[in-house]
């Protein structure tokens, strides 16, 4: 169940530093450990970073969830970009195409208690993250 939702754009790399902020403050709103926010904050960094660099900008939705006695954060960043021709490969850890290290979207899969992604070609990527408290 869905308790509270917003959405914010990602076009520059001040918006990337936006909703890093906004991440936070939501996981600090459920009252997550430092390092529970810490994760979250990072992967968003990563997943926002992706919208705007592979994906040429996009949205970030943040939502407070709940399932029975869980809550969480869940944050879904979705783009109309290129596409991800290979959504196995991309998650492989050291896989890279924009020259870093490869630990993107594999580690942000690391760092969140459910990830979801979806691509198509030439129709862009939805990426669903939750960390729960």
């Amino acid at each position: 169940m869905v308790l509270k939702s917003d959405v914010h754009p990602i076009k520059s790399a001040d918006d990337v530093v936006r909703v890093r902020q906004v991440a936070r403050q939501w996981a600090a709103e459920l009252k997550f450990s430092l390092v529970d926010q810490t994760k979250l904050v990072t992967a968003t960094s990563e997943l926002a970073r992706n919208t705007l660099e592979h994906g040429k900008g996009g949205t970030m939705r943040v939502e407070q969830v709940e399932n029975g006695p869980r809550r969480g954060v869940r944050l879904t960043f979705e783009d109309n970009g290129p596409g991800i021709p290979n959504i196995e490969r991309a998650l492989q850890d050291g896989y890279t195409t924009g020259g870093g290290l490869g630990l993107g979207l594999s580690g942000s899969k690391r760092l969140v208690n459910e990830f979801e992604i979806k691509s198509e070609a030439g129709r862009g990527t939805t990426v669903t993250i939750i960390r729960w408290k």
